[in-house]
C-alpha cells in the first residue's frame, strides 16, 4: 500500500500520463484526417523548402498535403510562410499567407491546393492523392495540378462529396518508374488516400499501376496512353484516350487529307508511350494502306537528324511522324530543323509544348499533332471560363484530362467514399460524369472512349511565342 505522502505524488503522474496519452492520440487523429502519414517526419526548422537535387529526395520528402514545397520552382516568401503554418497546424495563418501568396502568382496550382487544405484545417474530410513530377518535369506538372486544383475548388465551393470537402495530397515520383513504384506503396499504406491521380508518363503508371492494383486502389490517369494500360487491372483507369486512338487519328489523316502513304517514323526507345504509339501507328498506317519505310530510334547516342532524314527520303519516305517523348524534345526540334519544311510532318501529344512552338517556330509551321482536347474547340465551356479566372490565361490538353480524373474520382466516391466502392462505381457500366471535355465513361479495359483532335501550327499570337496551335477543320 503507498504511503500518505506518495499519494499526491501518484495522483500527479496518473493525471500527467492521462495529458500525455490523450495529447498523443489527439495528434494521431490529426495525422489521420490530414493524410500526414504521406510524410510522417518533419525535420527540424520546418518544411522541406527543396534543399535536396530531385534524385536524393528521400520517400518522406516527396508527399505533401501543403507542409512542403513540392514545386520548387515557384515559391515566394508568402508561400513558403503558408507552408510553415500547415506544418506547425496555424491554419489561418496558413489561410492568410496563402491568399497573399496566390495575389501575386495566381498561375501557382501547388498554392491554391495547400490553401483548399489549409481551409480544411482539421475537419473531416475525403482525399485524393495526385502523382506529378513537381521537378523533373516542373512545367507538365503543374499543367496537370492545375486541373486537379481547379476541380478541388469547384467541389469544395459548392458543398464538397456529400457535405465533405475534398483534400488534396501531392506526389513527387520524378517521372521514374523505380520512384513511382516507392510512391505508388506510401500511398498505399496510408488508408486516408482513397485515390490516385496520376501518373504523367505510361512508364511510371505501369510501374506504379503494379502496386495499385493489388492493393485495390484505384488509379486514374490523365495522360498516359500506353496500350499497356489497358485492361491491365479493375482498378486502373484513365481519361486520355490511348495511342491506338491517336495512330488510328493520324494515319486517317495523312492517307485522307495529306495525300501520304509513305513514313519515316521518329521514336524513343526507351519510352513505353513512345514504343506504344509506333506499334500502333505502324498497324494503322499499314491498315489504310500506306507503310512505315523507315523507324529512327532518336535515343540511339549516335542519333544525327540530317543522316537519318536523308537516309530516310532515299527509303521513299514523303512524310515524318514523330512518336517522340518530352525527353527526346530536342531530337524532335532537331529533325523539324533540318527539314526545312520539305516533307510534311505530324505528331503525337506529347509534341504539344510551348517549347515546340517557340523554338521550332517557322520550320514547324503547318506540322499537325494529334491530341485528346483544345481550348480552340471548347472556347466557350464553364471550364474553359473558369480556368481563366483562377489561372489568368488559356490550359492546355493535359490540365483538362486531369480536371476529368479528378471529377471522375469525385463522383465514384458519392455513392460510397471508400476504396472499395471508388473502384466498384467506376467500374460499372452504367457509371458516367461530366467533366471539361463532355461525358466521362469507361470502357471495361478502364481506357475511355473518346475520339482525339488534330491541331495544326500556324502563326498566331495567343501563345506569345509567334505560332500557335490552331484546330484542324475536318
Amino acid at each position: 500500500m503507498a504511503k500518505k505522502n506518495e499519494i499526491p505524488a501518484l495522483i500527479l503522474s496518473f493525471a500527467t500520463t492521462l495529458v500525455l496519452l490523450a495529447g498523443g492520440l489527439w495528434w494521431v487523429a490529426r495525422y489521420t484526417d490530414l493524410g500526414r502519414s504521406l510524410s510522417q517526419s518533419l525535420p527540424q526548422g520546418g518544411p522541406i523548402l527543396g534543399s535536396k537535387s530531385s534524385s536524393k529526395i528521400p520517400l518522406d520528402e516527396r508527399l505533401s498535403v501543403g507542409e512542403r514545397l513540392l514545386v520548387t520552382s515557384i515559391t515566394s516568401a508568402d508561400k513558403e510562410a503558408g507552408i510553415r503554418a500547415i506544418a506547425s497546424g496555424n491554419y489561418a495563418e496558413a489561410v492568410t499567407a496563402l491568399e497573399a501568396a496566390l495575389r501575386q502568382n495566381r498561375n501557382d496550382p501547388e498554392s491554391l491546393i495547400y490553401l483548399n487544405n489549409a481551409r480544411i484545417g482539421t475537419q473531416k474530410s475525403l482525399t485524393l492523392a495526385v502523382a506529378v513530377p513537381t521537378i523533373a518535369e516542373a512545367d507538365t506538372a503543374q499543367e496537370i495540378l492545375r486541373g486537379v486544383a481547379q476541380a478541388q475548388q469547384q467541389i469544395n465551393t459548392t458543398g464538397g462529396i456529400t457535405g465533405v470537402p475534398l483534400r488534396i495530397a501531392i506526389a513527387n515520383d520524378d517521372n521514374d518508374p523505380a520512384v513511382a513504384t516507392q510512391v505508388a506503396q506510401a500511398l498505399t499504406n496510408d488508408r486516408s488516400v482513397l485515390g490516385v491521380i496520376g501518373h504523367f508518363s505510361s512508364g511510371t503508371s505501369l510501374a506504379a499501376a503494379q502496386v495499385y492494383q493489388q492493393s485495390g486502389l484505384v488509379m486514374v490517369s490523365p495522360t498516359s496512353t500506353s496500350t499497356r494500360l489497358s485492361g491491365f487491372g479493375n482498378a486502373i483507369f484513365r481519361t486520355v484516350p490511348s495511342d491506338r486512338f491517336t495512330a488510328t487519328t493520324l494515319s486517317r489523316y495523312l492517307i485522307n487529307s495529306a495525300k501520304r502513304e509513305n513514313a519515316a517514323l521518329y521514336f524513343n526507345a526507351n519510352s513505353d508511350y513512345s514504343k506504344s504509339l509506333r506499334d500502333e501507328f505502324t498497324t494503322a498506317l499499314l491498315s489504310d494502306g500506306g507503310q512505315v519505310v523507315a523507324e529512327i530510334n532518336v535515343a540511339d547516342p549516335g542519333f544525327n537528324a540530317q543522316a537519318s532524314l536523308q537516309q530516310a527520303t532515299q527509303q521513299g519516305a514523303n512524310v515524318i511522324v514523330l512518336a517522340t517523348t518530352t525527353t527526346t524534345l530536342n531530337q524532335a526540334l532537331q529533325i523539324i530543323a533540318v527539314n526545312q519544311n520539305r516533307l510534311p510532318i505530324a505528331g503525337g501529344d506529347d509534341l504539344y509544348t510551348s517549347k515546340l512552338l517557340q523554338q521550332g517556330g517557322q520550320n514547324a509551321t503547318d506540322m499537325v499533332v494529334a491530341v485528346p482536347w483544345i481550348l480552340l474547340s471548347n472556347p466557350n465551356t464553364p471550364f474553359v471560363s473558369k480556368a481563366r479566372q483562377l489561372w489568368g490565361g488559356d490550359v492546355n490538353w493535359r490540365t483538362a484530362m486531369a480536371y476529368d480524373a479528378t471529377l471522375a474520382m469525385v463522383a465514384g466516391l458519392v455513392p460510397d467514399p471508400s476504396r472499395k466502392g471508388l473502384q466498384s462505381t467506376l467500374s460499372g457500366s452504367g457509371f458516367t460524369a461530366q467533366g471539361a471535355t463532355g461525358a466521362i465513361r469507361f470502357l471495361p479495359s478502364g481506357d475511355r472512349n473518346q475520339a482525339m483532335q488534330l491541331v495544326r501550327v500556324e502563326a498566331g499570337s495567343r501563345s506569345g511565342f509567334g505560332y500557335d496551335f490552331i484546330p484542324v477543320k475536318p
